[in-house]
Protein backbone atom coordinates (compact mmCIF):
# COMPACT_ATOMS: atom_id res chain seq x y z
CA UNK A 1 0.00 0.00 0.00
CA UNK A 2 1.67 3.23 -1.06
CA UNK A 3 0.83 6.66 0.20
CA UNK A 4 -0.26 8.99 -2.61
CA UNK A 5 0.91 8.32 -6.16
CA UNK A 6 -1.10 6.18 -8.56
CA UNK A 7 -2.86 4.20 -5.82
CA UNK A 8 -4.00 7.34 -4.03
CA UNK A 9 -5.24 8.87 -7.27
CA UNK A 10 -7.26 5.76 -8.11
CA UNK A 11 -8.85 5.60 -4.65
CA UNK A 12 -9.66 9.30 -4.67
CA UNK A 13 -11.78 8.73 -7.76
CA UNK A 14 -14.26 6.85 -5.55
CA UNK A 15 -13.93 8.66 -2.20
CA UNK A 16 -13.28 12.14 -0.86
CA UNK A 17 -9.69 11.51 0.19
CA UNK A 18 -7.53 13.88 2.23
CA UNK A 19 -3.74 14.02 2.38
CA UNK A 20 -2.23 11.22 4.45
CA UNK A 21 -5.32 8.95 4.41
CA UNK A 22 -4.81 6.63 1.43
CA UNK A 23 -2.58 4.09 3.20
CA UNK A 24 -4.89 3.70 6.20
CA UNK A 25 -7.93 3.56 3.94
CA UNK A 26 -6.36 0.85 1.78
CA UNK A 27 -5.44 -1.33 4.75
CA UNK A 28 -8.92 -0.88 6.28
CA UNK A 29 -10.52 -1.87 2.97
CA UNK A 30 -8.33 -4.98 2.72
CA UNK A 31 -8.90 -5.84 6.40
CA UNK A 32 -12.69 -5.92 5.95
CA UNK A 33 -12.39 -7.74 2.61
CA UNK A 34 -10.41 -10.64 4.09
CA UNK A 35 -12.57 -10.76 7.23
CA UNK A 36 -15.88 -11.11 5.37
CA UNK A 37 -14.39 -13.33 2.67
CA UNK A 38 -13.40 -15.73 5.44
CA UNK A 39 -16.84 -15.60 7.01
CA UNK A 40 -18.63 -16.16 3.72
CA UNK A 41 -16.47 -19.21 3.10
CA UNK A 42 -17.74 -20.52 6.43
CA UNK A 43 -21.40 -19.53 6.09
CA UNK A 44 -22.48 -22.27 3.65
CA UNK A 45 -20.60 -24.77 5.81
CA UNK A 46 -22.48 -23.45 8.86
CA UNK A 47 -25.85 -23.81 7.11
CA UNK A 48 -24.99 -27.35 6.03
CA UNK A 49 -23.94 -28.14 9.60
CA UNK A 50 -27.27 -26.77 10.79
CA UNK A 51 -29.04 -29.29 8.57
CA UNK A 52 -26.67 -32.06 9.63
CA UNK A 53 -27.40 -31.23 13.26
CA UNK A 54 -31.12 -31.63 12.63
CA UNK A 55 -33.55 -29.08 11.20
CA UNK A 56 -35.86 -29.55 14.18
CA UNK A 57 -33.04 -28.42 16.45
CA UNK A 58 -32.50 -25.06 14.74
CA UNK A 59 -34.50 -23.11 17.32
CA UNK A 60 -32.31 -24.62 20.02
CA UNK A 61 -29.20 -23.70 18.06
CA UNK A 62 -30.38 -20.07 17.96
CA UNK A 63 -31.00 -20.19 21.71
CA UNK A 64 -27.57 -21.73 22.26
CA UNK A 65 -26.01 -18.94 20.19
CA UNK A 66 -27.57 -16.29 22.40
CA UNK A 67 -26.41 -18.09 25.56
CA UNK A 68 -22.91 -18.38 24.09
CA UNK A 69 -22.95 -14.62 23.54
CA UNK A 70 -23.76 -14.08 27.22
CA UNK A 71 -20.66 -16.09 28.13
CA UNK A 72 -18.37 -14.61 25.47
CA UNK A 73 -19.07 -10.93 26.16
CA UNK A 74 -17.58 -10.77 29.70
CA UNK A 75 -14.58 -12.82 28.53
CA UNK A 76 -14.00 -10.32 25.74
CA UNK A 77 -14.56 -7.44 28.18
CA UNK A 78 -11.83 -8.80 30.47
CA UNK A 79 -9.49 -9.15 27.50
CA UNK A 80 -10.08 -5.56 26.40
CA UNK A 81 -9.63 -4.25 29.95
CA UNK A 82 -6.22 -5.83 30.48
CA UNK A 83 -4.50 -5.77 27.10
CA UNK A 84 -3.53 -3.03 24.66
CA UNK A 85 -5.33 -2.75 21.33
CA UNK A 86 -2.28 -4.05 19.47
CA UNK A 87 -2.52 -7.23 21.57
CA UNK A 88 -6.22 -8.01 22.00
CA UNK A 89 -7.34 -7.41 18.39
CA UNK A 90 -4.86 -9.93 16.89
CA UNK A 91 -5.55 -12.25 19.84
CA UNK A 92 -9.26 -12.40 19.02
CA UNK A 93 -8.63 -13.38 15.39
CA UNK A 94 -5.79 -15.80 16.24
CA UNK A 95 -8.16 -17.49 18.70
CA UNK A 96 -10.83 -17.91 16.03
CA UNK A 97 -8.27 -19.18 13.50
CA UNK A 98 -7.02 -21.74 16.05
CA UNK A 99 -10.62 -22.85 16.62
CA UNK A 100 -10.97 -23.48 12.89
CA UNK A 101 -7.87 -25.69 12.94
CA UNK A 102 -9.38 -27.67 15.83
CA UNK A 103 -12.71 -28.07 14.01
CA UNK A 104 -10.82 -29.23 10.91
CA UNK A 105 -8.94 -31.89 12.89
CA UNK A 106 -12.09 -33.16 14.61
CA UNK A 107 -13.99 -33.35 11.32
CA UNK A 108 -11.13 -35.20 9.65
CA UNK A 109 -11.16 -37.69 12.54
CA UNK A 110 -14.99 -37.89 12.22
CA UNK A 111 -15.50 -37.51 15.99
CA UNK A 112 -19.14 -37.08 17.12
CA UNK A 113 -20.06 -35.51 13.80
CA UNK A 114 -23.69 -34.61 14.66
CA UNK A 115 -22.73 -32.98 17.96
CA UNK A 116 -19.77 -31.28 16.31
CA UNK A 117 -22.06 -29.93 13.57
CA UNK A 118 -24.28 -28.28 16.19
CA UNK A 119 -21.30 -26.79 18.02
CA UNK A 120 -19.86 -25.48 14.76
CA UNK A 121 -23.18 -23.84 13.84
CA UNK A 122 -23.23 -21.94 17.13
CA UNK A 123 -19.52 -21.10 16.88
CA UNK A 124 -19.83 -19.51 13.42
CA UNK A 125 -22.87 -17.51 14.53
CA UNK A 126 -20.87 -16.13 17.47
CA UNK A 127 -17.72 -15.60 15.38
CA UNK A 128 -19.53 -13.55 12.76
CA UNK A 129 -20.87 -10.93 15.15
CA UNK A 130 -17.72 -10.74 17.27
CA UNK A 131 -15.31 -10.49 14.34
CA UNK A 132 -17.29 -7.72 12.64
CA UNK A 133 -17.92 -5.88 15.92
CA UNK A 134 -14.19 -5.83 16.70
CA UNK A 135 -13.49 -4.55 13.19
CA UNK A 136 -15.89 -1.61 13.46
CA UNK A 137 -14.69 -0.83 16.99
CA UNK A 138 -11.20 -0.55 15.53
CA UNK A 139 -12.50 1.70 12.75
CA UNK A 140 -14.30 3.98 15.23
CA UNK A 141 -11.10 4.17 17.27
CA UNK A 142 -8.93 4.84 14.20
CA UNK A 143 -10.94 7.48 12.33
CA UNK A 144 -12.59 10.71 13.44
CA UNK A 145 -16.25 11.48 12.94
CA UNK A 146 -15.47 13.66 9.90
CA UNK A 147 -13.28 10.94 8.39
CA UNK A 148 -15.94 8.31 9.04
CA UNK A 149 -18.52 10.26 7.05
CA UNK A 150 -16.23 10.30 4.04
CA UNK A 151 -14.48 6.94 4.32
CA UNK A 152 -16.71 4.36 6.04
CA UNK A 153 -18.78 3.72 2.92
CA UNK A 154 -15.65 2.88 0.92
CA UNK A 155 -14.33 0.69 3.75
CA UNK A 156 -17.70 -1.11 3.93
CA UNK A 157 -17.39 -1.79 0.19
CA UNK A 158 -14.32 -3.88 0.98
CA UNK A 159 -16.50 -6.11 3.13
CA UNK A 160 -19.18 -6.26 0.45
CA UNK A 161 -16.62 -7.41 -2.10
CA UNK A 162 -15.37 -9.99 0.39
CA UNK A 163 -18.96 -11.18 0.83
CA UNK A 164 -19.09 -11.77 -2.93
CA UNK A 165 -15.61 -13.29 -3.20
CA UNK A 166 -16.10 -15.77 -0.33
CA UNK A 167 -19.05 -17.70 -1.84
CA UNK A 168 -17.46 -17.61 -5.31
CA UNK A 169 -14.27 -19.09 -3.89
CA UNK A 170 -16.27 -21.71 -2.00
CA UNK A 171 -18.09 -22.82 -5.16
CA UNK A 172 -14.74 -23.12 -6.96
CA UNK A 173 -12.74 -24.85 -4.21
CA UNK A 174 -15.30 -27.17 -2.64
CA UNK A 175 -14.99 -29.63 -5.54
CA UNK A 176 -11.19 -29.49 -5.39
CA UNK A 177 -10.49 -29.47 -1.66
CA UNK A 178 -13.74 -30.73 -0.19
CA UNK A 179 -15.84 -28.93 2.44
CA UNK A 180 -13.65 -29.70 5.46
CA UNK A 181 -10.46 -28.14 4.07
CA UNK A 182 -12.35 -24.90 3.45
CA UNK A 183 -12.02 -24.32 7.20
CA UNK A 184 -8.29 -23.86 6.65
CA UNK A 185 -8.95 -21.47 3.77
CA UNK A 186 -11.09 -19.35 6.10
CA UNK A 187 -8.32 -19.46 8.73
CA UNK A 188 -5.85 -18.09 6.17
CA UNK A 189 -8.25 -15.22 5.42
CA UNK A 190 -8.43 -14.44 9.15
CA UNK A 191 -4.65 -14.30 9.41
CA UNK A 192 -4.52 -11.97 6.41
CA UNK A 193 -7.05 -9.76 8.21
CA UNK A 194 -4.71 -9.69 11.24
CA UNK A 195 -1.87 -8.59 8.98
CA UNK A 196 -3.99 -5.76 7.58
CA UNK A 197 -5.02 -4.69 11.10
CA UNK A 198 -1.37 -4.48 12.13
CA UNK A 199 -0.49 -2.43 9.06
CA UNK A 200 -3.44 -0.12 9.71
CA UNK A 201 -2.31 0.47 13.28
CA UNK A 202 1.18 1.31 11.99
CA UNK A 203 -0.20 3.66 9.32
CA UNK A 204 -2.00 5.93 11.81
CA UNK A 205 -5.22 7.76 11.00
CA UNK A 206 -6.35 10.18 13.70
CA UNK A 207 -4.75 13.58 14.28
CA UNK A 208 -2.74 14.09 17.44
CA UNK A 209 -5.85 15.27 19.31
CA UNK A 210 -9.52 15.24 18.62
CA UNK A 211 -12.26 17.27 20.18
CA UNK A 212 -15.40 16.21 21.92
CA UNK A 213 -15.94 12.92 23.63
CA UNK A 214 -14.09 10.77 21.16
CA UNK A 215 -11.05 10.47 23.41
CA UNK A 216 -9.15 8.65 20.75
CA UNK A 217 -6.43 11.02 19.61
CA UNK A 218 -2.99 9.75 18.81
CA UNK A 219 -1.48 6.35 18.31
CA UNK A 220 0.17 6.29 21.75
CA UNK A 221 -3.09 7.06 23.53
CA UNK A 222 -4.88 4.37 21.50
CA UNK A 223 -2.32 1.82 22.70
CA UNK A 224 -3.07 2.33 26.40
CA UNK A 225 -4.94 -0.40 28.23
CA UNK A 226 -8.61 0.51 28.48
CA UNK A 227 -9.09 -0.88 31.97
CA UNK A 228 -12.37 -1.49 33.76
CA UNK A 229 -14.17 -4.74 34.53
CA UNK A 230 -15.36 -7.63 32.41
CA UNK A 231 -19.00 -6.49 32.59
CA UNK A 232 -18.30 -2.79 32.15
CA UNK A 233 -19.91 -2.79 28.70
CA UNK A 234 -23.31 -3.44 30.29
CA UNK A 235 -22.72 -0.71 32.88
CA UNK A 236 -21.69 1.82 30.22
CA UNK A 237 -24.75 0.96 28.15
CA UNK A 238 -27.07 1.45 31.13
CA UNK A 239 -25.53 4.81 32.04
CA UNK A 240 -25.53 6.47 28.62
CA UNK A 241 -28.77 7.60 26.94
CA UNK A 242 -26.81 7.91 23.69
CA UNK A 243 -25.58 4.31 23.80
CA UNK A 244 -29.02 3.14 24.94
CA UNK A 245 -30.42 4.92 21.90
CA UNK A 246 -28.04 3.04 19.61
CA UNK A 247 -29.08 -0.22 21.32
CA UNK A 248 -32.73 0.68 20.69
CA UNK A 249 -31.83 1.38 17.05
CA UNK A 250 -30.37 -2.12 16.76
CA UNK A 251 -33.42 -3.66 18.48
CA UNK A 252 -35.80 -1.91 16.06
CA UNK A 253 -33.63 -2.99 13.12
CA UNK A 254 -33.95 -6.57 14.31
CA UNK A 255 -37.71 -6.23 14.82
CA UNK A 256 -38.34 -4.77 11.36
CA UNK A 257 -35.95 -7.20 9.68
CA UNK A 258 -37.43 -10.24 11.43
CA UNK A 259 -41.00 -9.20 10.63
CA UNK A 260 -40.05 -8.72 6.96
CA UNK A 261 -38.25 -12.08 6.89
CA UNK A 262 -41.33 -13.84 8.25
CA UNK A 263 -43.52 -12.02 5.73
CA UNK A 264 -41.17 -13.12 2.97
CA UNK A 265 -41.19 -16.74 4.17
CA UNK A 266 -45.00 -16.83 4.22
CA UNK A 267 -45.49 -15.20 0.81
CA UNK A 268 -42.74 -17.16 -0.98
CA UNK A 269 -44.03 -20.44 0.46
CA UNK A 270 -47.53 -19.57 -0.76
CA UNK A 271 -46.25 -18.58 -4.20
CA UNK A 272 -44.43 -21.82 -5.03
CA UNK A 273 -43.79 -25.24 -3.54
CA UNK A 274 -40.85 -25.86 -5.90
CA UNK A 275 -37.55 -25.63 -3.98
CA UNK A 276 -35.67 -24.75 -7.16
CA UNK A 277 -37.96 -21.77 -7.83
CA UNK A 278 -37.62 -20.53 -4.27
CA UNK A 279 -33.84 -20.95 -4.32
CA UNK A 280 -33.64 -19.03 -7.60
CA UNK A 281 -35.69 -16.19 -6.12
CA UNK A 282 -33.47 -15.88 -3.05
CA UNK A 283 -30.28 -16.17 -5.11
CA UNK A 284 -31.48 -13.42 -7.44
CA UNK A 285 -32.14 -11.13 -4.48
CA UNK A 286 -28.71 -11.85 -3.00
CA UNK A 287 -26.99 -11.12 -6.31
CA UNK A 288 -28.94 -7.92 -6.90
CA UNK A 289 -28.33 -6.69 -3.35
CA UNK A 290 -24.62 -7.42 -3.60
CA UNK A 291 -24.12 -5.56 -6.87
CA UNK A 292 -26.25 -2.57 -5.84
CA UNK A 293 -24.58 -2.32 -2.43
CA UNK A 294 -21.04 -2.30 -3.80
CA UNK A 295 -21.93 0.29 -6.44
CA UNK A 296 -23.50 2.66 -3.89
CA UNK A 297 -20.71 2.16 -1.35
CA UNK A 298 -18.02 2.96 -3.90
CA UNK A 299 -19.75 5.87 -5.59
CA UNK A 300 -22.19 7.53 -3.22
CA UNK A 301 -22.12 6.55 0.47
CA UNK A 302 -19.36 8.91 1.60
CA UNK A 303 -20.73 11.84 -0.40
CA UNK A 304 -24.30 11.31 0.81
CA UNK A 305 -23.37 11.04 4.50
CA UNK A 306 -21.03 14.04 4.27
CA UNK A 307 -23.73 16.11 2.58
CA UNK A 308 -26.84 15.15 4.57
CA UNK A 309 -25.33 14.02 7.88
CA UNK A 310 -25.31 10.88 9.98
CA UNK A 311 -28.92 11.21 11.23
CA UNK A 312 -30.61 11.31 7.81
CA UNK A 313 -28.35 8.49 6.59
CA UNK A 314 -29.31 6.32 9.55
CA UNK A 315 -32.97 7.32 9.05
CA UNK A 316 -32.98 6.12 5.44
CA UNK A 317 -33.48 2.50 6.46
CA UNK A 318 -36.46 3.03 8.82
CA UNK A 319 -37.95 5.25 6.10
CA UNK A 320 -37.72 2.34 3.67
CA UNK A 321 -39.31 0.03 6.24
CA UNK A 322 -42.15 2.46 6.97
CA UNK A 323 -42.97 2.86 3.28
CA UNK A 324 -42.51 -0.84 2.53
CA UNK A 325 -44.75 -2.08 5.33
CA UNK A 326 -47.39 0.51 4.38
CA UNK A 327 -47.45 -0.94 0.86
CA UNK A 328 -47.46 -4.54 2.14
CA UNK A 329 -50.41 -3.72 4.41
CA UNK A 330 -52.45 -2.98 1.28
CA UNK A 331 -50.82 -5.26 -1.29
CA UNK A 332 -49.61 -8.73 -0.34
CA UNK A 333 -47.37 -9.85 -3.22
CA UNK A 334 -44.31 -12.06 -3.36
CA UNK A 335 -42.64 -9.70 -5.84
CA UNK A 336 -43.40 -6.73 -3.62
CA UNK A 337 -41.90 -8.36 -0.53
CA UNK A 338 -38.81 -9.44 -2.47
CA UNK A 339 -38.31 -5.93 -3.88
CA UNK A 340 -38.82 -4.54 -0.37
CA UNK A 341 -36.24 -6.99 0.98
CA UNK A 342 -33.70 -6.07 -1.68
CA UNK A 343 -34.13 -2.32 -1.15
CA UNK A 344 -33.88 -2.46 2.64
CA UNK A 345 -30.81 -4.72 2.59
CA UNK A 346 -29.02 -2.54 0.05
CA UNK A 347 -30.00 0.59 1.99
CA UNK A 348 -28.76 -0.94 5.22
CA UNK A 349 -25.40 -2.16 3.92
CA UNK A 350 -24.71 0.85 1.72
CA UNK A 351 -25.95 3.74 3.86
CA UNK A 352 -27.53 3.18 7.26
CA UNK A 353 -25.01 0.67 8.63
CA UNK A 354 -21.98 2.88 7.85
CA UNK A 355 -23.91 5.76 9.46
CA UNK A 356 -24.56 3.66 12.57
CA UNK A 357 -20.86 2.84 12.84
CA UNK A 358 -20.03 6.57 12.63
CA UNK A 359 -22.14 7.06 15.78
CA UNK A 360 -19.39 5.29 17.73
CA UNK A 361 -16.59 7.60 16.56
CA UNK A 362 -17.54 10.19 19.20
CA UNK A 363 -17.66 8.00 22.31
CA UNK A 364 -14.87 7.06 24.72
CA UNK A 365 -12.57 4.16 23.91
CA UNK A 366 -14.04 1.83 26.53
CA UNK A 367 -17.49 2.44 25.03
CA UNK A 368 -16.18 1.72 21.53
CA UNK A 369 -14.81 -1.67 22.46
CA UNK A 370 -17.01 -2.77 25.38
CA UNK A 371 -20.48 -1.20 25.11
CA UNK A 372 -20.41 -1.50 21.32
CA UNK A 373 -19.63 -5.20 21.57
CA UNK A 374 -22.61 -5.72 23.90
CA UNK A 375 -24.87 -3.92 21.42
CA UNK A 376 -23.53 -5.80 18.39
CA UNK A 377 -23.74 -9.24 19.98
CA UNK A 378 -26.04 -9.63 23.01
CA UNK A 379 -28.57 -6.96 22.01
CA UNK A 380 -28.60 -8.10 18.39
CA UNK A 381 -29.03 -11.83 19.07
CA UNK A 382 -31.42 -11.19 21.95
CA UNK A 383 -33.53 -8.99 19.71
CA UNK A 384 -33.68 -11.73 17.08
CA UNK A 385 -35.05 -14.17 19.63
CA UNK A 386 -37.58 -11.75 21.14
CA UNK A 387 -38.93 -10.40 17.85
CA UNK A 388 -39.22 -13.87 16.34
CA UNK A 389 -41.45 -14.97 19.21
CA UNK A 390 -43.37 -11.67 18.98
CA UNK A 391 -44.23 -12.24 15.32
CA UNK A 392 -45.40 -15.77 16.11
CA UNK A 393 -47.57 -14.41 18.92
CA UNK A 394 -49.17 -11.79 16.65
CA UNK A 395 -49.82 -14.27 13.85
CA UNK A 396 -50.66 -17.49 15.68
CA UNK A 397 -51.61 -16.31 19.14
CA UNK A 398 -53.66 -13.24 18.23
CA UNK A 399 -54.63 -14.35 14.73
CA UNK A 400 -53.49 -11.18 12.94
CA UNK A 401 -53.13 -11.33 9.17
CA UNK A 402 -49.88 -10.46 7.41
CA UNK A 403 -51.46 -7.21 6.24
CA UNK A 404 -52.50 -6.26 9.78
CA UNK A 405 -49.01 -7.00 11.10
CA UNK A 406 -47.52 -4.86 8.33
CA UNK A 407 -49.86 -1.99 9.19
CA UNK A 408 -48.99 -2.23 12.90
CA UNK A 409 -45.26 -2.09 12.08
CA UNK A 410 -45.48 1.26 10.24
CA UNK A 411 -45.67 3.48 13.38
CA UNK A 412 -42.82 1.45 14.91
CA UNK A 413 -40.69 2.22 11.84
CA UNK A 414 -41.61 5.91 12.09
CA UNK A 415 -40.52 5.97 15.74
CA UNK A 416 -37.28 4.31 14.63
CA UNK A 417 -36.83 7.06 12.04
CA UNK A 418 -37.27 9.75 14.72
CA UNK A 419 -34.71 7.95 16.90
CA UNK A 420 -32.25 7.97 14.00
CA UNK A 421 -32.55 11.73 13.59
CA UNK A 422 -32.09 12.27 17.34
CA UNK A 423 -28.97 10.09 17.38
CA UNK A 424 -27.62 12.06 14.44
CA UNK A 425 -28.09 15.37 16.27
CA UNK A 426 -26.38 14.06 19.40
CA UNK A 427 -23.51 12.66 17.32
CA UNK A 428 -22.94 16.01 15.62
CA UNK A 429 -22.98 17.76 19.00
CA UNK A 430 -20.43 15.32 20.44
CA UNK A 431 -18.25 15.62 17.35
CA UNK A 432 -18.16 19.40 17.80
CA UNK A 433 -17.28 19.01 21.47
CA UNK A 434 -20.40 20.76 22.78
Amino acid sequence: MTEGGVTGQRISGFVQLRAGESRALGWSFAYFFFLLAGYYVLRPLRDEMGVAGGVRNLQWLFTATFLAMLVAVPVYGALVARWRRSVFIPAVYHFFAANLAIFWALLVLDIERVTLARVFFVWVSVFNLFAVSVFWSFMADSFTSEQGKRLFGFIAAGGSLGALAGPALTVWLVGILGPVKLLLVAAVFLELAVLCAARLAAAGTRPAATGGASDGGGAARSEKEIGGGALQGLVLLARSPYLAGIAAWVFLLSLAGTFLYFQQANLVAAASDDPAVRTRLFASIDLGVGILTVAVQFLATGRLISKFGVGPAAAFLPGVFAAGFAVLAMWQSVWMVLAFQALQRAGNFALSNPAREILFTVVHRDEKYKAKNVIDTVVFRGSDAVTGWLFSLLQSGWGLSLGAISFATVPVALAWLALSLWLGRVQESKAQGT
